[in-house]
């Protein structure tokens, strides 16, 4: 009876620990940590504000960019994706562009149990962001 009783105990303190997903904050900067399997570039700042009124932007490490999103539970898509013009370092651009191209193919979201925010991709890979600090 004993046993039983502590397994209950157990199993009653791990439901309890379970959480439900941080939602996805409209309004809040999230700054990008890896592309695909790939790391940004060493000094490199790309971000993502999601508006509450349905538009995305950010810097893409070179240019601010801006986009049309929609967000329905899990699933998130975003429209074209449009940018300032100015040129950077070959590298940085090539980066940039990347970024710019795997945002179109976002399909759904989710976070990490550490807090990272991913945005997966229709090749199953991934964005992987972190909250700003405000």
């Amino acid at each position: 009876m004993k046993a039983l009783a502590a397994v209950a105990l157990m199993a009653a303190t791990l439901v309890g620990c379970a959480s439900a997903p941080t939602p996805l904050q409209q309004d809040q900067a999230y700054t990008l940590e890896w592309i695909g399997e790939r790391p940004l570039m060493d000094y490199s700042h790309l971000s993502l504000t999601l508006s509450g009124d349905g538009r995305a932007y950010g810097n893409a490490g070179c240019n601010h960019w801006f986009a049309p999103y929609t967000l329905q539970g899990e699933a998130l898509h975003f429209g074209p994706v449009g940018s300032t013009r100015k040129l950077c370092a070959p590298a940085l651009m090539e980066q940039e562009g990347r970024f710019l191209k795997a945002l179109e193919r976002v399909q759904r979201w989710d976070t990490s149990s550490e807090g990272q925010v991913r945005f997966w991709l229709d090749d199953g890979k991934a964005l992987r962001f972190w909250p700003e600090e405000s």
